[in-house]
Order: structure tokens, then sequence, then C-alpha cells
């Protein structure tokens, strides 16, 4: 645990906080934390409740106000003034809403500043109630530091008689940042029962658990993918700038001075690579792939919304260093926040808050169709790396598409591109791979092998979305020319032909 953090707790005991909130999932860690400091704070008494155990932590007293939280309450006017103790609630959270209960909350809230007992109560999430917001002070309790995972880590290993070597340690300790102390135990002991030992070969079964995890959240999908930028044709322009950004995450980057990346933003019309891109990025980078619907953060409860805004964040910095790929952000962002209350505002400043602050190594893609709903803040600089446009490919790049798309499926293909490659101008990436399954569909329904007159056929029979919303590439293309995205392929001149 970091000294700042540790030192936080402490000033807020010896200051006589009446009340405090932990927030945080792992229980024993926080008794842990509350333990070390009763110790380091003249030998406070440490006191702990719940609602089928009642009180522990004092021998004479146990058992005390089981399945009575409003008795629980009084637990620490048995404790004399000249021992400061400290009461330790869990699940007290739920009982929040009752009348009484918050009452005898905010009473105490008065005649603890007068005695140094001090009331803390340990929940994942509390929607506090209006009353007792300036009653209740909050603490985040962040994941595991690396130094705690590693002794954590050290120590079992150490106790099961095989200790570990500097370097195993050093890469089970980085591949377990972002789990849980629970978590972390938990594989430890599966590895302990399996072979008796920890290892180099338990990498492995940390990966999935945070897969697992993964799989267990209603907001993250884990997204295997096969993608790699020779999958994709065109884009020079990113495909260069994401490899120097790769470079970007090893420790000799770290040495010479540079932060982590923050992220990239892709802006263009449907079709033009924009997810392949995420998909490519993680598959290139050897990162794990989660994508994010910004619609399953939105939740009906007041504060919900921002809770699993939160937990999102946790889950994804667990599986660091990872590629978040954030799908369609103008949708999800895109809209007035005054008709929901303000929590898509305040969700979309969490988000762009961690993007700022954050220091796991998660790399954050987000892609959009438009920019025009997008609210100015997410476009500021210093909130992404570098905003790119897609644009429907040019000529070279509609021929290097099509050329890989039939590649693909007729790896000896000798299919002459000239004509084809005129009559698509102003196809997107998708829109042209279509062009080549209708053409398979067309000669595959004569029992033939398709041809070029297939390809030209399906083409001319295709409508694509430069005719259909011209005006809304135009003024994308508008948007982007004043210097606010780089282009993502090569520099072009954009002509006619492009959008006819």
């Amino acid at each position: 645990m970091s000294s700042a953090w540790l030192e936080q707790l402490d000033l807020l005991i010896r200051s006589r906080t009446p009340i405090i909130w932990i927030r945080s999932l792992e229980e024993e860690r926080v008794e842990a934390l509350l333990a070390q400091a009763c110790q380091r704070l003249g030998g406070r008494l440490l006191l702990r409740w719940d609602f089928i155990d009642g009180l522990s932590g004092s021998p004479n007293r146990l058992g005390e106000a089981a399945r009575n939280p409003m008795l629980a309450l009084s637990c620490l006017e048995a404790v004399g003034p000249e021992q400061g103790a400290i009461l330790l609630l869990r699940d007290f959270h739920r009982y929040g809403e009752d009348a009484g209960i918050c009452r005898r909350l905010r009473n105490l809230a008065q005649s603890l500043r007068r005695c140094p007992h001090t009331l803390v109560i340990t929940a994942p999430d509390w929607s506090l109630p209006a009353e007792l917001e300036d009653s209740i002070s909050l603490l985040e309790l962040p994941l595991p530091a690396a130094d705690e995972i590693g002794q954590l880590l050290g120590s079992i290993a150490t106790a099961a008689g095989q200790p570990l070597e500097a370097a195993v340690l050093a890469q089970l300790t980085s591949a377990c940042h972002g789990l849980s102390e629970q978590r972390v135990r938990a594989i430890a002991a599966r590895a302990l029962a399996r072979r008796g030992q920890l290892g180099a070969t338990d990498l492995a079964e940390v990966l999935e658990e945070k897969r697992a995890a993964i799989a267990r959240s209603e907001l993250l999908e884990y997204c295997p993918s096969e993608a790699s930028p020779a999958d994709i044709g065109g884009l020079d322009a990113l495909k260069q700038w994401l490899e120097g950004r790769r470079m970007a995450f090893g420790e000799e980057a770290q040495r010479y001075g540079l932060p982590l990346p923050r992220g990239v933003l892709l802006v263009g019309p449907q079709g033009t690579g924009k997810s392949l891109t995420a998909k490519a990025i993680a598959h290139s980078w050897s990162m794990p792939l989660l994508r994010l619907d910004v619609g399953r953060l939105f939740a009906g409860l007041v504060g919900a919304s921002e809770a699993r805004t939160r937990e999102m964040i946790q889950r994804a910095e667990a599986m660091a260093p990872c590629v978040l790929w954030i799908d369609e952000i103008d949708k999800g962002f895109g809209g007035d926040s005054r008709s929901d209350g303000g929590t898509s505002g305040r969700v979309l400043a969490s988000v762009l808050t961690w993007m700022a602050e954050k220091t796991s190594s998660v790399f954050v893609v987000a892609t959009a169709n438009g920019v025009e709903r997008l609210p100015a803040e997410l476009l500021r600089k210093g909130r992404f790396d570098e905003i790119f446009l897609l644009e429907l490919p040019c000529e070279e790049e509609r021929r290097a598409i099509l050329n890989l798309q039939l590649r693909r499926r007729r790896p000896e293909h000798r299919i002459p591109l000239e004509v084809l490659v005129d009559r698509t101008a102003g196809f997107s990436g998708a829109e042209l791979e279509q062009t080549v399954i209708e053409a398979m569909h067309l000669a595959f329904a004569e029992r033939r092998e398709f041809t070029e007159a297939d390809l030209i056929g399906a083409a001319s029979q295709l409508v694509p979305l430069s005719r259909t919303a011209r005006e809304q590439l135009e003024q994308l293309r508008q948007w982007a020319s004043g210097g606010r995205a780089r282009p993502a392929g090569r520099l072009r001149q954009v002509t006619n032909s492009d959008t006819r």
C-alpha cells in the first residue's frame, strides 16, 4: 500500500473524522490495514461487526448486536474515551436508507468528534442519502500495488518451501497487477494444490483469471482477434504512428522519460476499417482486446452509472496491459446530458479524467462515425494522443483492399483490377469486401468460378454510402481540414471521383 494512502487514513483517524467510508470489495484487506493503523496510532482497539456474527474484537462482547444494525451503532459507547477505538461495519451501506439508521449516523457524526473513536464502513458502492453526504468521508482503496503483490507472492512461495527467483517473481507480480488480494491468493492456492509451488507456468492461470473476471462483468466484452495490420488495406500513416506508440510501452521508453500512451480516436464513415484497426492493434501488440459498449454504463438508479464506470475502469486496469476499444463513442456520449439529469456528462468526465491521469498500460481506441455529436471536451488536445480521420480509400488503396480480399479467398487469383478500381470510386473498405462476396454469390449460383465481369456487375448494383450520405461526409472532411485530425492514409487531394 502506498505511503500516501496510509498517511491519509492515519490523518483521518487522528483528526477525529467520525465516519469513514472505505470503498472496496476487499474486506479482509481493509481489516488488515485498519489493524496496522491501530498499532501505528498507539494501540487503538479494533472492533468488527456484521449482520450475521455481530460484534467481534472484544472477548467479553462476542456476538453482540447480531442481526441488529441499530444496536451495532451503540457498540462504541461501551469503550472508554481513554482508549481510542475503530468500529468496522461490514455491509452497513444496505441500511443507509432506513430513517432511524440515517438519524443515528448523523448523531454519531457529531458525538464522535468529541472522543477518539472512529466508525469505518466498508462497501464497494453506496448511494449516500443527501443528509449523510457531509457526515461521511470517502477513502478509495486502490487495488494492491506492485510491491504489495510481490510481497504477498514471495511470502506464499517461501511458506510453501519453494522461494521464487527474482525474475519469476517480477513476471508474476506484473501479471497479477490489477487483481484483488483475494484473487491473487486464490491463484497461488490453486498453483500450490496442483504442483506444490509457484512458477512461471502460472502466468497462463493469471490471464485466465482475468478473462473470467471480464466474462463475469456485463460491462466489457473480451474479443479474441486474429487480425493484423497486414489485413488492413491502406491507412499507412496510421499504421506507422501505431508502430511508434507500441514501442512506448517498453521499459526503454520509460527510462527515456516517455509517458505511457493514452489512446487514439478514430473518426470516419462506416466501413473504413475503424473496428478492424482496433482488433489489429491488440493482436499485433500481443494485448487482450476489451470492447466497451458505452450504453452498458448507463443504469436507471441514481449514482449507478457512475458506479458502473468505476467498475469498468477497474476491470480494464485488471487486464493491463490491454487495449480498451470504446465502440461508437459518438452514440454513447453524443446526446444532450440535460435530458438524463447530467448522468452522461458525469460519466464522460470520469472517463476523461481517468484517461488523462491513468498510470496503467491501458491503450484506449475509441471509434466514431461522425463528430457532430461528440462533446467538445472529448476532442480537446490531450484527451487522446492523436485523432485520425479514416477517409474513403483512394485509387491506390482500393486496389490494395481488393487485392487483399481476393487473395484471402483465392490466393492465386489473376483477375485484372484496373476497371474494377475505377468503377468502385467512393466505396468504403467494407463495401469493397461486399463487392467481392456478391460477385462470388453470383458465380456460385451458376456453379462456376467468378470473373472480372462478376465483380464489375456486383459493383454496379451496390450504392455506396458516399452517395447516400454525401453531406455528412463533406461535413466530416471540412471539420478535419482545419487540423483537428490527421489523415490515416496517405496525404492526397480529394477529387470528385472519390464521391461520385
